[in-house]
């Protein structure tokens, strides 16, 4: 059998027959890194059980100064751009249209779309549609604080 790379953290072999191991202890992070609480995998299916309204973006997580979001979407949001930021947009469920000025673009699960920063633009969906999205801390969900919704961590 040839032999191919194998990555572990610790060390590189060259051999699929040995079995990788890790003898030293993993990192953990402590009390004062993750805020006194342990670390754990966030589970967005869970955390969008949590929703009710639509268009109501929830945080569920955070790194590196930017929001992990997850959102319930359903009808048409309003036109909008972000002049500082860039937009991300991931699918988990249902389907989303994102409408540009040149046109729209359309994302099913799975599927992520960035929208460039200052770039006006709509999403929509005919069913209701789950989503992830990344901003950084604070941006306003329509692109002006006076008019965007309240996000709270879940």
């Amino acid at each position: 059998m040839p032999s191919s790379l194998v990555a572990n953290p610790r060390r590189v072999t060259e051999s699929r027959d040995e079995p990788l191991s890790n003898p030293e202890p993993s990192a953990t992070l402590g009390p004062s890194e993750t805020g006194g609480q342990p670390m754990k995998p966030i589970n967005l299916a869970e955390k969008l059980a949590q929703l009710d309204a639509h268009w109501s973006p929830k945080i569920v997580g955070s790194f590196n100064g930017h929001d992990l979001m997850v959102v319930k979407v359903l009808g048409e949001f309003i036109w909008h751009d972000h002049p500082e930021t860039d937009d991300f947009f991931m699918v988990l469920s249902g389907e989303l249209a994102i409408d540009l000025p040149d046109g729209a673009v359309t994302l099913t699960p799975g599927e992520v779309f960035v929208v460039p920063k200052g770039m006006q633009h709509r999403p929509r969906s005919t069913v209701e549609t789950h989503l992830l999205l990344i901003e950084p801390a604070g941006t306003p969900n329509t692109g002006d604080p006076a008019t965007a919704a309240t996000k709270t961590r879940i």
